[in-house]
């Protein structure tokens, strides 16, 4: 009987050749079905939110209790890495923790397209007397005192930059003040930076720019 071994190393570049040729035909078919698979879908994520954060964001994110954060017009990357951080607890709240915690990650981008879809509606400063100080923090920082301007990071429309730093334009004034004095005081632990920024600046100087920063547009 005549042996098949010797034609095994002749067979074996062919093989691979047809392995190689197979994987190269489906490797964009399946790049595509990721791709799909992968992008966010606004009408899941409204009914999502509907669900989950309407109570205390209201239906569309808008302007709703002073307490809580505008979501609209917020970048989507930005809302994916605070619900992340509260269900991973880098972020504490209670309230937070219990809701992301229902969330998963493509949960979580469906509901932060839905609200960066929406077009965010402008506020106002309120306090005339301090309006000026908080727009040369703003916009020109202290240098005496190694604080850097506000708008280096969050521009000076106070848009943000997407996938780095969130928008403040027309924020609860309240809610942006309580988010200034937590990462000043240690009891918000997400952002270094701001922790430095903000250890800095008296309580006065943060109302104010939490005052200035909801009538920016």
């Amino acid at each position: 009987m005549k042996s098949i071994a010797p034609s095994l190393p002749r067979l074996l570049p062919r093989l691979l050749a047809a392995v190689l040729v197979a994987a190269t035909m489906s490797a964009p078919a399946f790049g595509a079905e990721a791709a799909a698979a992968a992008k966010p879908d606004p009408a899941k994520g409204e009914a999502i939110a509907g669900q989950v954060c309407g109570a205390c964001h209201t239906s569309d994110g808008s302007r709703g209790l002073a307490a809580n954060p505008i979501l609209q017009g917020q970048h989507p990357e930005y809302l994916v890495k605070q619900l992340m951080e509260f269900k991973d607890g880098k972020r504490e709240n209670a309230i937070m923790l219990g809701m992301a915690s229902t969330l998963s990650e493509a949960d979580m981008r469906d509901v932060a397209a839905f609200y960066a879809s929406k077009h965010a509606k402008p506020g106002f400063a309120k306090d005339k007397d301090t309006v000026r100080m908080a727009e040369r923090i703003y916009r020109g920082g202290i240098a005496e005192r190694q604080i850097p301007a506000c708008s280096g990071c969050h521009t000076p429309d106070g848009g943000g930059i997407p996938a780095q730093f969130p928008r403040l334009a027309g924020q609860h004034a309240e809610y942006a003040e309580a988010q200034l004095l937590a990462f000043r005081d240690g009891l918000r632990k997400n952002g270094p930076m701001m922790t430095g920024v903000t250890a800095r600046l008296s309580d006065k100087e943060i109302k104010a720019l939490a005052d200035y920063m909801a009538g920016l547009r």
